[in-house]
């Protein structure tokens, strides 16, 4: 906090998550203590690093102002996430009725006599991703498992809930290659019996090809045979 007569800044300290390569930003509010209008200007010791909206500004009395500061994605961890860079804020009492547009940098110079009021502001690097913390051991200097494990009773029942949990998938296992097995013998049972089934259906077929060439050739006797009568009977009559 700032005890300074004209604005009262909080917070005193800019925090930026410090991440490489990668924008970061924090905020500001500057509130207007007196009575009368206050011109407020920011400035920086590294100006090509951060970006300060606004930079400049008028408060109205009893009013506050919002600053916003981002600072430019960095390539290089600094040691320690240690930073030297700072700002300064200066602020003024300017006629009612200023604006933004009339602010000048002759109002914050103190050779003209003025009363320009100055606070530091600091920059501090936060770790963007903060390491988890170590979960603590109970008061006696064990670990909640060994706690739980100190009673005999209870390791033995965690021993047969392992073991139970273990057996299981070994039972199911002996089941599934049981059945497994018998899949494969009906599988070779199915494929013997459908190659009986074409040996047979393909005698069948050879039989009933016999069957029919024998046919043909009693029918072509019997026909050679009648032909030969009626020749015959032909002859007579002639």
């Amino acid at each position: 906090m700032s005890n300074r007569n004209l604005v009262h800044i909080h917070p005193t300290e800019l925090k930026f998550p410090f991440e490489l390569k990668k924008q970061s930003s924090c905020s500001l509010q500057v509130m207007n203590k007196a009575e009368e209008y206050v011109a407020f200007k920011v400035k920086t010791t590294n100006p090509k690093k951060y970006c300060v909206r606004p930079n400049t500004g008028v408060i109205l009395p009893g009013a506050t102002c919002d600053v916003t500061v981002t600072m430019q994605a960095q390539r290089e961890m600094p040691p320690d996430l240690q930073c030297k860079d700072k700002f300064l804020l200066q602020s003024v009492t300017v006629p009612s009725g200023t604006t933004t547009k009339d602010i000048t940098s002759e109002m914050f110079s103190k050779d003209a006599g003025k009363v320009v009021e100055e606070c530091k502001l600091r920059v501090v690097y936060v770790p963007a991703n903060p390491p988890s913390p170590v979960p603590e051991e109970s008061e006696e200097g064990t670990s909640p498992r060994a706690a739980v494990l100190s009673n005999g009773n209870q390791t033995t029942s965690l021993f047969d809930a392992e073991s139970r949990y273990f057996e299981e998938p070994k039972e199911k296992s002996s089941e599934a290659s049981t059945t497994i097995s018998k899949l494969i013998e009906e599988k070779n049972s199915a494929i013997l019996q459908s190659q009986k089934l074409r040996q047979e259906l393909e005698l069948m077929r050879k039989q009933i090809g016999k069957s029919r060439s024998s046919n043909f050739s009693l029918l072509f006797v019997v026909l050679v045979g009648l032909l030969g009568i009626l020749v015959g009977y032909l002859v007579k009559k002639t």
